[in-house]
C-alpha cells in the first residue's frame, strides 16, 4: 500500500482571462429602455389617480340625493320614450342619461319588465 506522498500536487489550472462585458445596441436598450417604459408607465398611472375628476363629499350634509321613482319597462319601451313621458319639459338625452347613470346600464339598453330608476321632477 503506498501513501500519500505531499509532494505531488495536482497542477491548478490556469484561469482564462474573460474580455471585459460589452453591451451591443440591443442590450443597451434593454438595460435602458425598459426600465424607463415602466417608469414613465407608473408615473403616467399615479398622475391619473392624482387628477381624477371625482371627488367624494367631506362631510355627509355635502351629499344631495337624486328623487327617484322606480318603473317597470313595458314591451316595446325604449329608454327615451321613457325619458320624454318622465320629464317632457327637459331634454330627453339629459334624462337618458340620468337614466344610465342611476342604474349603471351598459350600452343603454334595457328589457321588458326591468325595473329601472327614473329621476323624478
Amino acid at each position: 500500500m503506498q501513501g500519500f506522498n505531499w509532494e505531488e500536487r495536482p497542477a491548478r489550472k490556469a484561469k482564462a482571462v474573460q474580455p471585459p462585458l460589452r453591451l451591443t445596441r440591443r442590450g443597451r436598450i434593454v438595460l435602458v429602455g425598459i426600465p424607463l417604459i415602466l417608469l414613465s408607465a407608473v408615473l403616467i398611472t399615479l398622475a391619473g389617480f392624482l387628477n381624477s375628476p371625482a371627488k367624494a363629499a367631506e362631510t355627509a350634509t355635502e351629499l344631495s340625493v337624486t328623487p327617484t321613482v322606480s318603473v317597470t319597462v313595458q314591451p316595446g319601451e325604449s329608454l327615451w320614450g321613457i325619458a320624454a313621458a318622465v320629464d317632457p319639459g327637459r331634454d330627453p338625452r339629459d334624462v337618458v342619461a340620468d337614466i344610465v347613470q342611476l342604474n349603471n346600464l351598459d350600452g343603454g339598453r334595457v328589457m321588458p319588465g326591468q325595473q329601472i330608476f327614473v329621476p323624478s321632477k
